[in-house]
């Protein structure tokens, strides 16, 4: 008993000293890349979902995580960059970090889309205010997921298994960061 609680221990404590030391600081990207990245995603969320279409159009804006890396046990984390829209224009970049306490076990990617209802759930994404708690829900990709789309507070999310297997009944939330775009001189 003692073996697990060794380790648990050293995971959190990897953890907890991980995410904060791996938070990117801004840099000039390159909008190309990063659009041919979003691109694809979008592209397959459509794919599989033609609704969302209307979604990504009407929307004030969107985040595309093209991958999310997700593992755990007992004690989880996740992790994933993304690319920040506002009115289907690049703006910024985005990183989600997730810690989750729990009964879990294993490691999935995914890909996940947040979309903003309205100009101010987005200006408040960009301050900062939005933490995504247990109550925030996603809705799994599939052909129908633009009918079943609800937004809570002006945020919606879709996500989309990529791969990997996790058992997971557990307890966290998301935290996003809003890195805007350094314009060309």
């Amino acid at each position: 008993m003692s073996i697990i609680r060794s380790t648990m221990g050293a995971l959190a404590l990897v953890l907890a000293l991980a995410i904060p030391a791996a938070a990117e600081i801004p840099a000039v990207v390159s909008s190309a890349r990063d659009e041919s990245d979003a691109a694809a995603v979008i592209a397959k969320f459509k794919s599989k979902d033609p609704g969302l279409a209307k979604i990504f159009a009407e929307s004030a804006g969107y985040v595309v995580f093209p991958t999310v890396a997700k593992g755990g046990l007992g004690i989880g984390g996740a992790r994933g960059k993304g690319y920040v829209y506002q009115h289907r224009r690049l703006v910024g970049r985005s990183t989600l970090t997730q810690l989750t306490i729990g009964l879990q076990a294993g490691g999935q990617a995914y890909s996940e889309v947040i979309f903003f209802k309205d100009d101010p759930a987005l200006e408040n994404f960009k301050r900062g205010h939005l933490k995504l708690d247990a109550q925030a829900s996603a809705v799994a990709l599939t052909e129908r997921a633009s009918a079943d789309l609800a937004y809570r507070n002006g945020v919606a999310i879709v996500t989309m298994a990529e791969g990997g297997l996790m058992y997971e009944a557990s307890v966290g939330g998301q935290k996003l960061s809003f890195h805007p775009i350094a314009k060309a001189a």
